[in-house]
């Protein structure tokens, strides 16, 4: 590309235009007819107009104003430059207005895909305190399983995503947001729940239980435990949902694992009762996810801050 004076630098036009404060000034001169008043009206002491109107004068390669005792006059150069002036600063207004326009609507929504026991157990409160902070923002919530919501958050189809997996999926950052400890339980009639000892990580992994399906984070940080014991675990249903699965056990059909969070209503209702069992580590690490590199921001951003001071930490 070349002009006038010979080839142009591409991509150079931050270093050859001069920036918006100093055609904001510019214009204020052609409008008050004086250098002081423009400073006072833009906000500037009246040594930093000058030296800003000397350095545009210099960029532009051109006297722009002429001064003297009555005031300050446009050049006939100056008054070309001005009228440029105008326009880029309506064309940088409109840029202003677009962009506040897109963080209206990217404020005004949140969609958020959680796994199953966030969805159901931490995010109803989580969700009414970021009601009461912006009442104006409309939530959709996606529940599945931790594989899912992280499909989901990598694909840009969630703002925030939560799981309860062992580790954070390839291509997203994190932020613990609280702790959470998986049960054995069974119905109160079950030969386990009269167990006097921890019952053996190795007979665990031999009965069949119900459990959650393959992706859960349930799954993965059980199957995970069971590894040394000869797992993973075997299936004698297995279930799409925490309440499902919660169900099936209160009923009598076998063993489950499920979330603290999850049963602990039956549990103190004596529906179900909790079975200790011995050298297996069955905590785990909830966590809030979202695209690597792009920090959450607007009401993700206040809905991470909720849940960073409100999830239950054990």
């Amino acid at each position: 590309m070349t002009g006038s004076d010979g080839p142009v630098e591409r991509g150079a036009l931050a270093r050859r235009v001069p920036d918006l404060g100093a055609m904001e000034l510019l214009v204020a001169v052609a409008r008050l007819g004086s250098l002081g008043r423009a400073a006072r009206e833009l906000g500037i002491s009246q040594p930093a107009a000058s030296s800003r109107m000397r350095a545009l004068e210099r960029q532009v390669g051109v006297g722009l104003v002429r001064r003297s005792a009555g005031g300050s006059r446009l050049t006939e150069q100056g008054a070309v430059v001005t009228e440029w002036a105008r326009r880029v600063l309506e064309a940088a207004e409109d840029f202003d207005a677009g962009a506040r326009a897109l963080r209206g609507r990217r404020d005004s929504r949140l969609r958020v895909a959680a796994s199953l026991t966030v969805a159901e157990y931490l995010l109803p409160g989580w969700l009414t305190a970021l009601h009461v902070r912006h009442p104006g923002t409309a939530v959709s919530l996606a529940a599945g399983n931790s594989v899912a919501v992280a499909r989901q958050v990598t694909a840009g189809d969630a703002d925030l995503g939560f799981v309860e997996g062992l580790d954070v999926p390839s291509g997203l950052d994190s932020a613990v947001v609280g702790h959470d400890r998986l049960l054995v339980v069974v119905a109160p009639d079950h030969r386990w729940a009269a167990r006097r000892r921890p019952l053996p990580a190795a007979e665990l992994a031999a009965t069949p239980l119900l459990l959650r399906e393959e992706g859960s984070g349930t799954r993965q940080v059980l199957d995970a435990a069971l590894a040394g014991h000869g797992g993973p675990a075997a299936a004698l249903l297995e279930l799409a949902s925490t309440t499902a699965v919660k169900s099936a056990a209160v009923g009598g059909a076998g063993p489950a694992v499920l979330s603290e969070l999850a049963v602990a209503d039956e549990l103190a209702a004596h529906r179900l009762a909790a079975v200790p069992v011995a050298g297996l580590d069955l905590r785990r690490a909830l966590r809030a996810v979202w695209p690597a590199g792009h920090r959450p921001a607007g009401p993700a951003r206040d809905l991470l801050s909720l849940t960073r001071r409100a999830a239950p930490r054990r």
